[in-house]
């Protein structure tokens, strides 16, 4: 198991609840840092009041009131979402909601699928039906949340019009997000792609290169470090905004809001089959889509590195 780093409790702690497992929803204590920030928890007399934005009327909070529900997220921006704004709004209804950082795209699945998270919120629907596929998992998506832009930045090279022959450009090395890296270079003409690859686009599938561009695979993660020994780089967006790079300040081509793949790959919330109608699934989409989660974005992530896409 790769590194975890958890967001709410001490590091010891979160590694041994994630390699031991453990319910993932139970009466637990509450131990996360967004549920003891939040407001007091409601009594189950309360919860059954519940209702407006971020609520579902069609969910029985009163029997959810005591819930401790465990999420595997990305640092940035899942966890930031998760813990400030939608923690709040599960903790009026009584739940308490436990977000644990993973720094790969692999565990946060498996942990899912084994039962010892309720849910994952990291990665978009391509990717996701890649990993059932190769890996016989049963997840689910339940709701789109927010799209991070891909952006091509600078490295070795500053510009796209100092970009020389040759030159090394790294891209994601998993399938699906490899896929949008080649778009993304496609849309900003230094490469041209089969017309009928679309979102599946592999390298063999690159019928034009003028420049001679050597595409380069890496795990995601190590993009932003990587970036300085290659000429550019297509990053993830929250793997951009942890290095501290912005699409608007400082992407050299970024991804148009209204693109194919902008809207394919919208960052999802996913659970285990079973569980997709589930009450709780309900109340974490209730409070995940929420006025209040829009508002949170549109402020955190006003320089366009994060967008709402409900």
């Amino acid at each position: 198991m790769k590194k975890i780093v958890s967001s709410v409790l001490a590091g010891a702690l979160a590694f041994s609840l994630t390699a031991c497992g453990g319910s993932a929803a139970s009466s637990a204590p509450a131990s996360s840092a967004a549920a003891s920030s939040a407001a007091p928890a409601a009594s189950a007399s309360q919860a059954a009041e519940l209702t407006g934005d971020g609520y579902d009327a069609s969910v029985d909070y009163a029997a959810l009131a005591g819930t401790t529900v465990k999420i595997a997220a990305s640092a940035t921006p899942h966890a930031e979402i998760l813990e400030n704004a939608v923690a709040p709004i599960l903790q009026a209804a009584g739940i308490t909601l436990q977000v644990d950082v993973f720094d790969d795209y692999i565990q946060p699945n498996n942990v899912v699928e084994e039962g010892e998270y309720y849910a994952n919120y990291f990665q978009h629907t391509p990717y996701l039906d890649s990993f059932n596929a190769e890996n016989g998992t049963h997840l689910v998506s339940v709701a789109a949340v927010h799209y991070e832009p891909y952006a091509l930045y600078g490295g070795k090279t500053a510009s796209l019009d100092e970009l020389a022959d040759g030159a090394q450009i790294a891209v994601t090395n998993d399938p699906s997000n490899e896929a949008r890296a080649l778009q993304l270079l496609a849309d900003a003409g230094l490469i041209e792609l089969d017309a009928n690859a679309g979102l599946s686009a592999t390298q063999l599938d690159i019928t034009a290169n003028p420049k001679n561009l050597k595409i380069v695979e890496m795990e995601a993660a190590q993009l932003p470090r990587a970036l300085q020994d290659v000429d550019m780089a297509v990053i993830n967006g929250n793997y951009a905004k942890e290095a501290g790079l912005s699409p608007a300040e400082n992407g050299l081509y970024v991804e148009a809001a209204d693109s194919e793949c902008a809207q394919t790959y919208a960052n999802i919330l996913a659970v285990a089959e079973q569980n997709k109608d589930a009450d709780l699934t309900k109340a974490l989409v209730a409070a995940i889509t929420s006025q209040a989660v829009k508002d949170y974005i549109s402020t955190a992530y006003s320089d366009g590195s994060v967008l709402c896409i409900f």
